[in-house]
């Protein structure tokens, strides 16, 4: 599913306009990154929850020459899936 479909979705589960589901998508990604931004984590019930998590530096191997390559360390959000949607899934 991509953004239109989730989009067409929104709106249909909702009853509302594809307009106002499209600024609700873009109100709840906004939100989100900025709290992730902040340092915060964001946990929907049910759903699940997105935190940042830093990521060590380390060494690796570049696949074409073999060589030896530093990797730095960087920041990544995490997804955790909550009881309801795994439950929902499987």
């Amino acid at each position: 599913m991509n953004k239109a479909e989730l989009i067409d979705a929104m709106a249909n589960g909702a009853g509302i306009s594809k307009a106002d589901a499209k600024k609700a998508l873009d109100a709840f990604v906004g939100a989100t990154t900025d709290a992730l931004k902040g340092g915060d984590r964001v946990a929907l019930v049910g759903f699940g929850s997105f935190s940042v998590s830093t990521r060590a530096a380390r060494k690796g191997r570049n696949p074409q020459t073999g060589k030896e390559i530093d990797i730095p360390a960087k920041k990544v959000v995490k997804f955790k899936a909550g009881a309801e949607l795994s439950k929902g899934i499987s």
